[in-house]
């Protein structure tokens, strides 16, 4: 698998595929892909994740003990599922809050009524992860079951108990007005606060409830306290939004020292009829992708530097540098 194969692979998203090939089902509970069975395919040190769904262009099947995912008779890719730790390889990756009183119009993490767990139960998932050995990175997420205050107080109670670990600790939460603070002086290494959209337009259509210029304000802070290479965000592609709109949000984002992460939308049943999502070709994946990296070039920033969440893992996204090299 390159970089076209992968482009080609986020763009559909799903595969038609026997779970009974994926052992374990892995449902995600966050973002715009909670509730549904996913799982990381490894090719040529290239990782993807997709989604399964028998009603997908494209196929996959076990073949002389590899998976081979082709397009109509076409073979894309041959190469291994790859196991996840906690929600993705190598990482204890824990949603903590699985419910949100912000109503995403993309997300259906608001609809599905899942579980908050409790500190106990994140530290035990946690330390079981560390036993296998198999334990890099630390990794944070949270919906808000109540307030943005309260799910910030959460993350800071992890972060402080898992130092002892000696592993990097990546932190995505809604920020609030000392968030920064707290979690720097707890240890975490690394931080994301999800723009989602940079289209002003469609932000205050999907995501009203939210305050972009808090977030962004946020975001330029976290640059200052915890310094260049440190500090993301998520950027959804196919909301709406026009390459111009893209491209002047990536340009703002880096020059505020932020790495954007541009991340395929991706459809949910829960919200049918609440958004209108078109998923990213394969050809706009790869020609925003390249004006990413253009950009991260210029500033000085490099996905590669980053040891938690998403931009080590890849597999949601087309990675500036490790995928397209």
């Amino acid at each position: 698998m390159d970089a076209q194969t992968k482009a080609e692979l986020l763009a559909a998203g799903r595969v038609a595929i026997d779970e009974k090939l994926l052992g374990q089902n892995i449902v995600s509970s966050a973002g715009p892909g909670a509730g549904k069975v996913g799982f990381f395919f490894n090719s040529g040190g290239l990782r993807v994740k997709l989604g399964a769904d028998t009603k997908s262009p494209l196929k996959a099947i076990e073949k002389d003990g590899k998976i081979c995912i082709y397009k109509d008779e076409k073979l894309l890719a041959c190469g291994q599922i790859e196991e996840e730790l906690l929600h993705c390889p190598e990482q204890a990756y824990i949603n903590i809050t699985e419910t949100c009183i912000f109503d995403c119009k993309f997300c259906p993490v608001p609809k599905l009524n899942g579980r908050v767990k409790s500190v106990e139960k994140v530290l035990d998932m946690i330390e079981k992860a560390h036993d296998t050995g198999k334990m890099k990175a630390i990794s944070i997420t949270a919906g808000v079951d109540e307030t943005v205050e309260k799910e910030v107080e959460r993350a800071v109670e992890v972060v402080r108990k898992c130092k002892r670990y000696h592993v990097p600790i990546g932190v995505s939460v809604y920020p609030t007005i000392n968030s920064n603070k707290l979690l720097k002086e707890a240890g975490a290494d690394e931080i994301k606060y999800n723009v989602e959209t940079m289209d002003r337009r469609l932000y205050s259509e999907l995501c009203g409830e939210q305050d972009l210029d808090f977030i962004l304000d946020s975001l330029s802070e976290a640059v200052r306290m915890f310094g260049k290479n440190r500090v993301c965000s998520n950027f959804i592609i196919g909301l709406g939004e026009n390459d111009e709109t893209v491209m002047q949000g990536i340009q703002e984002l880096v020059q505020r020292g932020v790495v954007p992460i541009l991340r395929p939308a991706a459809s949910h049943p829960l919200r049918k009829g609440e958004v209108n999502i078109e998923r990213p070709s394969k050809e706009r994946i790869l020609q925003l992708t390249r004006f990413l990296r253009e950009e991260l070039d210029q500033a000085g920033l490099d996905t590669r530097l980053f040891r938690t969440m998403c931009l080590p893992c890849t597999g949601c996204d087309l990675g500036p540098h490790r995928d397209l090299g």
